[in-house]
């Protein structure tokens, strides 16, 4: 606490000792039962109020304090994100570009079916981080979705792809059905075909993938779960993080965006998206959105 704030806090006890002194000076026999009761009243409330005075300041000073604080810890914690994409973009983007250059040198055949083929994933990594961007800002279409429909569409497209596995959708129907929810049925499909796309992508053929949705207090949730590879414990914070992929998924192809996609379309809705994985397993992925 600064002096000027003591001061002034300590300035109402003044006053009340002034006045009970006072008091008591002017007392007469008469008076005196009344004004020692009446000046000790006006000093106990004095101190009282410069209690209440100091009490705010230091609530005030450790608010700010705080928030301070916490603002640093928001801006480290976001220097150290922004350090880690950056890291990863690094990684991504330097091994088609090395692999473009030697087969542009070179002239070889296999080296320019090599870098021809690491263009085209270089150029899906510029387009995703687009989407992922466009994402945030653009405007929301809002018409009643439903997710089971959608399921049924990822599902079908999925198993196109990846057909040696077994998949189930599964959407309660009793006492009702899972009602539709409000929301952009383009970005809502995309969310829930890049859940079943990964599921199916990281597991072997014969790996079992489920979608379930369930409806509480307003709220729809989509689960889609899979017998696949999982992901290593200490990795599992991580995968929402932009181009983050599990160490045991380099050999497939992809850019590690599609759960970050996931949650943005999520939370754009009003809902959100969760994990769990172990390795070896299998992952169940959440994805929330509210009736309205």
């Amino acid at each position: 606490m600064t002096r000027a704030r003591l001061w002034w806090a300590l300035l109402p006890v003044g006053v009340g000792l002034i006045v009970a002194l006072v008091l008591v000076a002017t007392r007469t026999n008469a008076t005196l039962v009344l004004s020692l009761p009446f000046a000790t009243l006006t000093l106990t409330v004095a101190v009282l109020v410069s209690l209440l005075w100091i009490a705010v300041v230091l609530i005030r000073r450790s608010r700010v304090a705080l928030a301070a604080r916490a603002g640093a810890e928001a801006d480290a914690a976001s220097r150290a994100e922004r350090a880690r994409f950056l890291r990863r973009l690094d990684h991504e983007v330097k091994n088609p570009v090395t692999a473009i250059r030697t087969g542009l040198a070179t002239g070889d055949a296999a080296a320019l079916t090599i870098a021809r083929v690491q263009s085209e994933r270089l150029s899906s990594l510029v387009s995703d981080l687009a989407k992922l961007a466009e994402l945030e800002t653009r405007a929301l279409e809002r018409e009643a979705v439903d997710l089971e429909v959608l399921a049924h569409d990822a599902v079908e497209a999925v198993a196109v792809r990846y057909p040696e596995r077994s998949y189930r959708v599964e959407f309660g129907r009793v006492p009702w059905p899972v009602p539709a929810v409000s929301g952009d049925p383009d970005l809502l499909a995309v969310a829930i075909y890049n859940l079943v796309g990964n599921a199916a992508k990281y597991s072997d053929p014969g790996a079992t993938i489920e979608v379930r949705g369930t409806e509480h207090d307003g709220i729809v949730t989509v689960e889609v779960a899979d017998t696949g590879w999982g992901i290593p414990a200490e990795e599992v914070d991580g995968v929402w993080d932009d181009l983050a992929r599990g160490s045991n998924a380099r050999a497939v192809e992809g850019t590690g965006l599609g759960l970050p996609v996931v949650r943005v379309i999520a939370r754009r809705h009003g809902g959100d998206a969760s994990l769990r994985s172990q390795a070896g397993q299998g992952t169940r992925v959440v994805l929330t959105v509210p009736v309205r």
